[in-house]
């Protein structure tokens, strides 16, 4: 299998990322969240159909994801080819790993990025469920974490159509 490409895809999710704009700047409380208005598309779960998510404001989709029990507000970036956590998310998701196993996983517009690979035991978004998903722990110069494809090609359909992401089936 060719590796190659596979960091070519992470490294193009990282950029999105890196150059996503703040949400904290525009208005959203300095949680990160994005207040909820009449208008807004919800986070929809209805039984047995798929989870729709809005695009917010600065064009982006974001989902409300839980990896082994704990939960982080993520960017939904079909671009990357695995899920890349902050340092941070890491951190709080009890995921161990030292400075030592930090090595180049992709090249990027400004170089090599630098992470850890991992395997996480459930990832989770609404009901949508996976186990033993691939990802890397990027130490530095992630602002949030990418729910990248390790996901999303294990949940079945995704779909953007106009404002809103639709994942699973």
């Amino acid at each position: 299998m060719k590796v190659e490409p596979l960091f070519a895809l992470l490294a193009a999710g990282m950029v999105i990322a890196w150059f996503a704009p703040d949400r904290a700047s525009d208005g959203a409380p300095a949680s990160g969240k994005l207040e909820t208005t009449a208008e807004k598309v919800q986070v929809v779960r209805e039984e047995p159909g798929p989870i729709v998510l809005p695009r917010e404001a600065d064009g982006h989709f974001y989902a409300d994801v839980i990896i082994d029990a704990a939960s982080s507000e993520m960017l939904v970036d079909t671009g990357a080819t695995v899920i890349a956590l902050t340092d941070e998310d890491a951190k709080s998701m009890g995921i161990e790993w030292n400075q030592d196993q930090v090595r180049p996983v992709a090249r990027g517009a400004s170089g090599d990025v630098y992470g850890v690979n991992v395997v996480l035991d459930t990832v989770r978004v609404g009901d949508l469920e996976v186990r033993g998903v691939e990802a890397i722990v990027v130490p530095d110069g992630l602002d949030i974490s990418l729910l990248g494809q390790s996901f999303l090609s294990r949940v079945g359909k995704v779909q953007i159509e106009t404002n809103r992401m639709i994942l699973g089936s």
